[in-house]
């Protein structure tokens, strides 16, 4: 039975095996000790243990891995013990010896000595550091499409441009982006043109960019007519060729004339004239022609230009170019409408009889009938105009249709309802007065004044039940504290 009990516990498991392989672990001699040592000698004697023998050849052992670059040298890895059995405590007899694997609450006991030895050191990989580009005096950097340095950049002139296109160009997208900043940046933009137009050929680079944003981009078409009004008034330069305006409405003429061909053509071309007609009705609306009494008037050139680019329009009804034309009325219509009646002529009934054809005879979609049809309702009733009425005192049933808007309402004794703007509303009103005799002991506001008691209203008792009473003193007291609160 001693021999049971004379090696070590632990020692030999499979788990340990090839630690203890050659150290008298396992003999009965030895009793767990290396060398038989006993307790008493391995507490004087603590030789360094030997290297690690190799595995059974009954496992496969993998090849084994790279070593990191911050491993530590082979030779510092062999100086740590190859297990992690901890010696038994001196003094302890080999029956009592723990087993290999202790509880945690044991390990605060093993010495410092052993502790740092047993224990295996982590091995940390550094990644490789890169080199970074990046530097603290580098120029501040804006995204593509930053706003805030634009009027910077405006109000420092062209020096940054090397060419007149560019510089108006980068303008004309800072608009088209942000056209609220009109206002404040206009005048920088003119004097600055004022000193780089100077010839022919850039005044016509000026007039050829602004028309093809005016009619590339559709939101900028209002923008670019207010831009063109501007730069009329305010380009010094006036060459033999003509100044800014004229130079303007030479390009439209160009386009102008190509107008039935381009409504005749395919859809990028219908696209790009429809593009040209609102951008006109726009430039009808905002270019202003001082006079020589300094009167400000329109170009009567484009008003009939406008006429005529609403025939070729309705020529030619197609889908498109029928929506086209209901978007220039709506934006002309009411200017136009007033300058021809001013001159006597009835151009604006000819163009909704022939808008009224169209529905009837086209093959247009039934989507584009509805909006010729509320075209029509849109002019019948003033292009949505509305004048202001005039004073109550001067307001008549007569001249003001809401007269009796606010008039009350009554019933007859039919229950039919009747207002002042009925004709007979005198008799009907009188007839509501008689009414009021059926009543005659009791206010408004249901007061008895006959003086004689109702047998039915006496019964009633004014007084509250007690209960009731209690509950609303402590409702009003309540409501006075909330209030005082």
């Amino acid at each position: 039975m001693s021999d049971s009990f004379d090696r070590a516990p632990g020692a030999g498991r499979g788990r340990s095996r090839g630690l203890f392989l050659g150290r008298g672990g396992g003999g009965p001699e030895g009793g767990g000790f290396p060398n038989g040592a006993g307790p008493a000698e391995r507490s004087q004697h603590q030789s360094p243990p030997p290297p690690p023998q190799p595995k059974a050849p009954g496992f496969l052992q993998p090849p084994p891995l790279r070593q990191p670059r911050t491993a530590p040298p082979p030779g510092a890895q062999s100086e740590a013990p190859a297990g992690s059995a901890r010696p038994p405590r001196p003094g302890a007899l080999p029956e009592q010896t723990k087993p290999q694997r202790a509880p945690p609450s044991s390990q605060d006991k093993i010495p410092q000595q052993n502790s740092e030895s047993a224990m295996a050191k982590p091995q940390v990989v550094v990644a490789p550091v890169l080199m970074s580009k990046l530097s603290a005096n580098a120029p501040e950097f804006y995204p593509s499409g930053y706003s805030s340095n634009y009027t910077e950049s405006y109000e420092d002139g062209c020096e940054d441009y090397p060419t007149l296109s560019e510089y108006v160009q980068d303008f004309l997208n800072h608009l088209t982006e942000q056209p609220g900043s009109f206002e404040t940046e206009i005048e920088q933009f003119a004097e600055t043109l004022n000193g780089w137009v100077t010839t022919d050929d850039a005044l016509q680079e000026l007039v050829e960019l602004i028309y093809q944003q005016a009619t590339s981009i559709p939101n900028f078409s209002y923008m670019g007519a207010r831009l063109c009004n501007y730069l009329s008034h305010h380009l010094t330069i006036s060459p033999q060729s003509g100044n800014f305006r004229q130079l303007l409405l030479q390009r439209c003429r160009t386009e102008y004339e190509a107008k039935d061909q381009a409504a005749k053509g395919d859809e990028v071309t219908r696209k790009r004239f429809h593009a040209f007609v609102l951008f006109l009705g726009e430039l009808y609306l905002n270019l202003e022609i001082k006079g020589t009494n300094g009167q400000v008037t329109r170009a009567d050139i484009l008003q009939v230009g406008l006429r005529e680019l609403l025939n070729a329009l309705f020529s030619n009804p197609m889908d498109d170019n029928l929506i086209c034309a209901v978007k220039l009325l709506k934006l002309t219509g009411s200017v136009l409408e007033d300058t021809w009646k001013e001159k006597g002529k009835t151009d604006m009934e000819e163009i909704i009889q022939r808008i009224e054809n169209v529905v009837l005879d086209a093959n247009c979609s039934r989507d584009v009938k509805q909006m010729l049809l509320k075209l029509v309702e849109l002019r019948s009733s003033n292009w949505g105009r509305v004048h202001a009425t005039s004073t109550y005192r001067e307001a008549t049933p007569e001249n003001d249709p809401n007269y009796f808007m606010n008039e009350p309402t009554f019933y007859t004794s039919d229950g039919v309802p009747f207002t002042a703007a009925d004709p007979d509303y005198q008799e009907k009103y009188q007839e509501l007065l008689e009414r009021e005799d059926f009543f005659p002991d009791y206010e408004e506001n249901g007061t008895d004044l006959s003086g004689a008691g109702d047998p039915y209203l006496d019964d009633i008792d004014d007084e509250m039940d007690p209960e009731i009473e209690e509950a609303y003193e402590k409702f009003c007291l309540e409501s006075e504290r909330k209030r005082k609160q």
